[in-house]
C-alpha cells in the first residue's frame, strides 16, 4: 500500500502536466506580490480584467544613540556609549479598509514567549480593519490603550520614562475596537493578554506558594479620548480590569491631560493601578540580602504616578523641555512577610534640550539629556533590607528616523 501511494504521488504532477490542467497560479496570474504593489509597477498593467490597486507602505529604520555619564549618591561612576533602541517599523494601507503596522524592536528578547508565541523584540503586528468614519476594528499584538501622555508618546521622543509605565507590559496580543461618533470624540473597548509569557517568566519568584494560575489571564481595557478648545486641549482616561491568578485581579484607572498650542506641549499623567500579586515587581525587588526569608512575590500592592511635562520649542530647530514624576508603592493588605503601608517612594527631575540640524520632518534629532533618580524607603521597605541609592544621568546623543521605504 505504502508503494502504491508513493507510485501514485510521483505520477500525478505528470498526469496533470499531460493533461495541460490550470495551475492554481498561472505565470501571468492577476496576483500581484506585496513588493510590486507596494513600488506600483504594476499600475499600468492589465492581466485579464485585473487591475492592481496602489497600496501606501513605509518601512523605516529607527535609531537611537548616547553617550552617558553615570552616578551614584554624587559619586560618579563611568561614561559609556549605549544603543538606547534599535527599531524596525512598517506600516501602510493595503487598501481603502485594511492597514497593517509591524515593529519590532533589536533591543529586547527574541526567543517566543509561551502565550502569544512571539517574542517580546515584536512591538507591533496587527491589522486594522476601517469599517467607516465611525468605527474602526484591530487585531493581533498591539499597544495596550493605557491612558497616560507619556505612555501614548512614541518612545523616540521620550529620554526617560517613569518607572511605572517602564513595568507594564504594554504590548500584548488581542482585540480592540475603536467607535469615532465625531472627529473629537474617540471611544475604545479592548481585550488582550495580561502577559506574553507564563507567570515564572512575568514574575521574578514565581506565583507566591498557595496561588493559583489564572484560566483566563486576559485585561479589558475602556479608554476616551476628547479633543476641546479647537483640539488645542486633549483628555485621554482609562478603567483596566484582568485576571492575574485565581482570586488575584488587577485594576488600571489613568488619565492624562494634555494642553498643545503653538510652541508649547504641557500634559499631567495621573496612574494608578491596585494588582493583586505585584505585577510591576517595584515591591518584590526590594527584597535584599540577609533578610532571613526565602524571596517571594509580593501581594496586594498598589501604585501612584504623577507625571508633569512641559516642553517649549523656542526656534525651528531648538526646542526644550522639563518633566518630572512623584511615584509610590505600598502594600494596601499584609500577605507573609510584606506589612501594610509605604514601602517607596520615588521621584525624578528631568531636563532636555533638542537640535533639529536640518527639519523637524527630516527625522534627526541630536540632544543633551539629564535625569536624577531619588528614592525614600519606608520602615517597611529596610525591614526586608532594602536599598535604593540616588543616581544621576547626563546624557548626549541622537535620534535619527530612516525613511527606507
Amino acid at each position: 500500500m505504502k508503494k502504491l501511494i508513493m507510485i501514485l504521488a510521483m505520477m500525478l504532477p505528470l498526469m496533470a502536466h499531460a493533461q495541460n490542467v490550470k495551475t492554481l497560479i498561472a505565470e501571468r496570474d492577476s496576483i500581484p506580490s506585496m513588493i510590486e504593489r507596494m513600488i506600483a509597477q504594476r499600475d499600468s498593467a492589465k492581466w485579464g480584467d485585473y487591475h492592481p490597486r496602489r497600496i501606501t507602505s513605509h518601512i523605516n529604520l529607527e535609531f537611537v544613540t548616547s553617550t552617558n555619564a553615570y552616578f551614584t549618591e554624587g559619586n560618579f561612576d563611568e561614561v559609556s556609549f549605549k544603543l538606547n533602541r534599535v527599531r524596525l517599523e512598517m506600516y501602510g494601507r493595503l487598501n481603502q479598509n485594511l492597514s497593517y503596522h509591524f515593529r519590532q524592536s533589536f533591543n529586547r528578547y527574541s526567543n517566543p514567549y509561551s502565550v502569544d508565541n512571539l517574542s517580546s523584540s515584536i512591538e507591533y503586528a496587527n491589522i486594522k480593519w476601517h469599517q467607516s468614519d465611525f468605527f474602526e476594528l484591530v487585531a493581533g499584538k498591539q499597544f495596550v490603550n493605557l491612558a497616560g501622555y507619556e505612555g501614548y508618546l512614541n518612545a523616540l521622543e521620550v529620554r526617560e520614562f517613569c518607572n511605572f509605565n517602564n513595568n507594564v507590559p504594554v504590548y500584548q496580543a488581542g482585540i480592540m475596537g475603536v467607535l469615532m461618533p465625531n472627529p473629537d470624540q474617540q471611544f475604545s473597548l479592548q481585550f488582550t493578554n495580561i502577559r506574553s509569557g507564563s507567570d515564572d517568566d512575568h514574575y521574578v519568584y514565581g506565583l507566591p506558594a498557595g496561588i493559583r494560575p489564572s484560566k483566563l489571564p486576559m485585561l479589558a481595557t475602556a479608554n476616551w479620548n476628547g479633543w476641546f478648545a479647537d483640539r488645542s486641549i486633549h483628555l485621554m482616561y482609562s478603567a483596566s480590569a484582568g485576571n492575574q491568578a485565581k482570586d488575584k485581579n488587577i485594576y488600571y484607572l489613568m488619565c492624562g491631560n494634555i494642553y498643545e498650542k503653538g510652541p508649547v506641549v504641557a500634559y499631567l499623567d495621573v496612574l494608578y493601578s491596585r494588582e493583586g500579586v505585584d505585577s510591576q515587581q517595584r515591591i518584590t525587588t526590594l527584597q535584599g540580602l540577609g533578610n532571613g526569608h526565602i524571596p517571594v512575590t509580593a501581594q496586594n500592592v498598589q501604585h501612584f504616578t504623577v507625571i508633569a511635562d512641559f516642553d517649549y520649542q523656542f526656534h525651528p530647530k531648538w526646542n526644550g523641555y522639563i518633566k518630572g514624576a512623584y511615584e509610590t508603592a505600598s502594600v494596601y493588605d499584609a500577605n507573609g512577610i510584606f506589612a501594610k503601608g509605604r514601602y517607596l517612594t520615588s521621584w525624578n527631575a528631568q531636563a532636555c534640550l533638542e537640535w533639529f540640524p536640518f527639519t523637524k520632518e527630516e527625522g534627526l534629532k541630536i540632544f543633551a539629556h539629564y535625569v536624577y533618580h531619588g528614592h525614600h524607603l519606608t520602615e517597611n521597605a529596610l525591614s526586608l533590607n532594602a536599598y535604593m541609592p540616588h543616581t544621576q544621568r547626563a546624557s548626549i546623543g541622537l535620534v535619527y528616523v530612516m525613511p527606507v521605504l
